[in-house]
């Protein structure tokens, strides 16, 4: 397979297929995306409460359990979010979807900016719209709860 088509080469009449069982590889990667979007915000917060609450025991709460839970959370979040780079590449990769720009956009050179971003030039892939929907779908649940669900977080009158 080469590095950034996605096809590979047939050696005999150097025409192009797609590799074997490409519809199940972006399936699975769509599925995995999936998973670790909703456990960025779901999953991982729990985990991290869960790793603080073992930490303070039967014990009274501590600055140290709740620094543990924040460290753990973002080390968490952190994991997750390089897992959705990797899972991104590899389904640019499967695709044949060019690589994007690396540098950030103040390093680049100003004559570049006519050449425009690859999401604007190709459009936006499964995975991306997968996280999209996720980051929507999380704001509106979190808003509903806030506004409907949590109640006054003043004195009862």
């Amino acid at each position: 397979m080469s590095a950034g088509s996605g096809f590979s080469a047939d050696e005999s009449d150097g025409s192009r297929r797609p590799p074997r069982f490409l519809l199940l590889k972006r399936t699975t990667m769509a599925a995995l995306t999936a998973f670790v979007t909703v456990n960025i915000w779901t999953g991982c917060p729990l985990l991290a409460l869960w790793v603080g609450s073992q930490f303070v025991g039967e014990r009274r709460l501590s600055m140290a359990a709740v620094g543990l839970t924040v460290t753990v959370l973002a080390v968490l979040v952190f994991v997750f979010a390089v897992a959705l780079t990797w899972l991104n590449n590899v389904y640019d990769e499967l695709t044949g979807r060019p690589p994007a720009e690396r540098r950030a956009t103040w390093l680049r050179s100003m004559r570049a900016e006519d050449e425009g971003h690859v999401s604007q030039r190709v459009g936006i892939t499964l995975l991306e719209r997968i996280v999209i929907a996720n980051v929507y779908i999380a704001m509106i649940v979190f808003a509903t709860w806030y506004v409907f669900l949590a109640g006054s977080p003043g004195p009862a009158l």
